[in-house]
Order: structure tokens, then C-alpha cells, then sequence
């Protein structure tokens, strides 16, 4: 924070007080003072308080060692200090690891990592977790989470996955108990249970009145609320509108991110607070107008397809090529990829693994008349 205090106000320091003048400890303090910073977040019970703007990992799968190495450690360079990974992001955890486990800065203690587990046993929660330190290089996780949980694990319900969080936290290993969760019934249980000290949940400015609701039920119970999908899977484009609606709720927002690009944007925020101006709140509206209802946030839990369709993209293409350049969806690979719709069996696989209940076969065909239209010249 002080090299950004100092050079934003670098230019004011000799009129101050010379050119040649130290900065004296009475005026770093005025420039702290008066230093606009991202404001800070604490979660819940853990007393975990990071700045409200935080790292997803999910992205950097898709990139190399050395460049996922160097976005994650311009990220903490940048202020960010919060870092939510998972075992299901195949070698998101090993890339962590690397860019963090072996650096002399951060120390161990300047940074909070959360990450998950997948597992429905006890023997694979153990595994898992032993694995995640492994990969991470850490003797602790600072937030080790249940992922995508069917239901609100408790004490004695049979699986024993609570127990192993318990016996995990009395052992050091990881320091506090959170969770994941995608259907809200699950997460309200969830966040009433007084078991899990987070709760990560999908939360943009396209949540619904019973999701805000959800947040306000994390704060009166001391449960930090971590906002995953905060691009709603990339259907919102406007990183400015996305995190002023996240400044109004007590929430950590965790931006997936894939491309340094991306991260600067994230990144500037912390000199240039963005605030709910009428502008943003009208595009905001626009956008609930537009893409609220049964949509796809692409999170592609419903795969994979016995037929081999690209389902989290597929069934929101009527969207996603609306608002991104629409070239990129209209490529003979991406004609292709539609036209399987065309062979869907409706076999409901897709239904049952789908979090959000939605009814998939008939959203592929929806999005697929939609998409033959446009390649006519009727529609865009």
C-alpha cells in the first residue's frame, strides 16, 4: 500500500516539502490519510479481513506454469491477498504452490488460501487435503472448503466428512471450515446450521432478491459470504459495474482470472474505487432485464454429454453472442458444436447434475432456433 500511496501522491511531494525532502513519517501519514484504498472485508467468524477483492484460480489451469507464476504474484504485488483454488481445478493448486511456496515474499502469514474438496468419503477428504498441502507447499490452509456439496454436511449424519473437518482443524491443518454450495435451499441451511464459518455461493448483479436475502442471513449469523461467479460466467462484461455492486454488500468477491490483462483491471480498483454512479445503475437494470430467468452461467457441472455437447456453452449462446464480439461464435468449429444439439437424446443426465435445476434439453433447443436464425440473417 505505501508504494501506491507514494506514487499517487508523488507528484505533490515537492510542494510539500522540497524536492529534496525525505518523506518523513508525519507526512506518510497524511498521504495514508488521504490515500483512497479498496476498502476491507472481514469474514464472518474466521477474523479473516483481506481487502474486498479477491483472486479466483479456477482460470490459470488454462495457462502455462510461468504465466500463471507471474499473474498470481503481480496479483499480491497489486494488494490482492486472497486466493481461492480447489483439487478440481486439475493443476490450479501445483501453480499456487509454485508462484507462492517458494517465494521469500509473501510470508506464509500475508496471505489467506482456500481451497476444496470434492470428496463424498471420509478416505478421500483425507487424501485430498494431504494432497492440497502438497501442491500448495503450506502446512495450512487458511479456508479448506466442502466444494458443490447435495447437502448441509453436519456432525453425525453418516459420511463422517464433518468430523474429518473437525479432527483436519484440531490437528492445524487447516485453520477454519467453509463450504461451496450452488442451490440456494442448501446454502440458507447452510448458512443457519452454525457449522461452516464461510459460505461461497454464485452472487453477481444479477442475483435475485433470495439471494441478497441469503448474504443478509450470512451476515446476522457471522458466516463470511465468498461471491463466486461474479461475471455470471462471463455473460457480464463490465468490470467496473460488477465490482460497484459488490462494494454494497459484505461480501469477498473472487474474480476468475486467466489473462494479466484481466488482472489489471481488477487491480486498478484499489486506486479508483468504482462507485454506483446512475450510469452503472442503469446498465445494470438493462442487463437484469435482459439475461434474468432460466440462464446458464456455464458453470459445467452438467457435463460431460453423452452425446458431446459442449453444454455450458451451447446452452447460452443466444447470450454469449450478443455480448462478446459475435464473429467468435459464428466460426464453422462453433456451427458445428450447435448442430449436436440436434442429436440430443434428452436422456436428463444433464438435468440431475445441473445446480440450478434448469431444464436443459429444452434451453439447447431455444438457444439452437435462436442460432439458425442468426446464421440466416434474421436474427442478432
Amino acid at each position: 500500500m505505501r508504494n501506491n500511496c507514494l506514487k499517487k501522491w508523488g507528484q505533490f511531494i515537492p510542494f510539500l516539502t522540497g524536492a529534496a525532502a525525505p518523506v518523513t513519517p508525519l507526512l506518510y501519514f497524511f498521504l495514508l490519510c488521504y490515500n483512497k484504498s479498496m476498502k476491507t472485508i472481514t469474514l464472518g467468524s474466521t477474523g479473516i479481513s483481506v481487502p474486498q477483492n479477491a483472486f479466483g484460480a479456477l482460470p490459470i489451469q488454462r495457462v502455462n506454469l510461468d504465466t500463471a507464476v507471474q499473474i498470481l504474484r503481480k496479483a499480491y504485488d497489486g494488494g490482492m491477498r486472497f486466493f481461492d483454488t480447489a483439487r478440481a481445478y486439475s493443476d490450479s493448486e501445483e501453480k499456487m504452490g509454485e508462484a507462492f511456496g517458494k517465494w521469500d515474499s509473501p510470508k506464509r502469514d500475508q496471505i489467506f488460501i482456500a481451497t476444496k474438496s470434492t470428496a463424498e468419503t471420509p478416505e478421500k477428504l483425507r487424501a485430498d487435503l494431504e494432497t492440497s498441502l502438497r501442491n500448495l507447499k503450506t502446512d495450512y490452509i487458511d479456508i479448506y472448503q466442502l466444494h458443490c456439496v447435495k447437502q448441509c454436511y453436519r456432525p453425525g449424519d453418516g459420511t463422517g466428512l464433518y468430523e474429518v473437518l473437525q479432527e483436519a482443524k484440531a490437528q492445524g491443518k487447516i485453520r477454519h471450515i467453509g463450504i461451496t454450495a450452488h442451490k440456494i435451499g442448501i446454502a440458507e441451511e447452510i448458512a443457519e446450521s452454525g457449522l461452516y464459518e464461510t459460505l461461497q455461493f454464485p452472487f453477481s448483479y444479477l442475483a435475485t432478491e433470495r439471494d441478497i436475502a441469503l448474504v443478509e442471513k450470512c451476515r446476522k449469523n457471522n458466516v463470511g459470504f465468498i461471491a463466486m461467479k461474479g461475471l455470471s460466467g462471463g455473460l457480464l462484461t463490465n468490470s467496473r459495474a460488477c465490482m460497484a455492486f459488490m462494494l454494497q454488500y459484505p461480501v469477498l468477491p473472487i474474480w476468475g482470472i486467466q489473462k494479466e490483462s484481466e488482472l489489471n483491471e481488477w487491480l486498478s480498483y484499489f486506486d479508483d474505487e468504482p462507485e454506483m454512479t446512475p450510469e452503472i445503475d442503469a446498465l445494470i437494470k438493462k442487463d437484469r432485464a435482459e439475461l434474468l430467468g432460466d440462464f446458464c452461467r456455464g458453470c459445467g457441472y452438467c457435463s460431460p454429454c453423452s452425446v458431446g455437447i459442449v453444454i455450458n456453452q451451447c446452452a447460452r449462446m443466444s447470450q454469449m453472442i450478443r455480448r462478446a464480439p459475435s464473429e467468435n461464435w459464428l466460426t464453422m468449429q462453433w456451427q458445428q458444436e450447435m448442430m449436436k444439439i440436434e442429436r440430443c437424446t434428452e436422456c436428463g443426465a444433464c438435468m440431475k447434475r445441473c445446480p440450478y435445476e434448469l431444464k436443459i434439453p429444452s434451453l439447447l433447443k431455444k438457444n439452437l432456433a435462436d442460432y439458425k436464425e442468426i446464421l440466416a440473417g434474421k436474427s442478432i
